[in-house]
């Protein structure tokens, strides 16, 4: 019996292992794509926080603008997770808008904490992108470094 759970435990972890990086891809794709084209079409609940911060940091240029921007931007890092290849430009890219993101959790803090370590539903939802970028980690983690060829086992 104990032979038995352990092929089968083998049997799943060989199948993860399988589908870590291309469910991370999808994922990252479907967050993103999806978020960005919200904003696009001006139906996303995220708005009123990105213009109040965009009025506390950016003065350079319309929100409409930079509002567009930002959405192109995020569904150009959904689209290049999926595209062999590009992994390195999506995960410099996702670091960029992930320093963005986190911004509203120091400058806004009246929006995103309700006490000490106590976030609210904005605050949770900023937080949660730590699982975006461990995404993007696993993705990352299987780039061969620039320079060396894969070498066949």
């Amino acid at each position: 019996m104990r032979n038995l759970i352990n092929k089968i435990d083998a049997g799943i972890i060989k199948h993860l292992h399988k589908l870590e990086v291309p469910l991370a891809r999808i994922a990252i794709f479907v967050v993103y794509f999806w978020f960005g084209l919200l904003k696009l079409i001006g139906v996303s609940p995220a708005t009123p926080l990105v213009e109040t911060l965009f009025n506390k940091t950016i003065s350079f240029m319309s929100f409409e603008f930079f509002h567009t921007s930002f959405a192109v931007f995020e569904m150009l890092i959904g689209i290049l997770f999926l595209i062999k290849g590009f992994e390195r430009l999506a995960i410099f890219l996702i670091g960029l808008h992930l320093i963005t993101t986190v911004m509203p959790l120091v400058f806004l803090p009246s929006s995103t904490w309700q006490a000490f370590l106590v976030p609210t539903l904005e605050g949770q939802y900023i937080i949660k992108n730590i699982l975006i970028a461990a995404s993007a980690v696993v993705v990352g983690s299987t780039l061969v470094p620039i320079g060396r060829s894969i070498q066949k086992k």
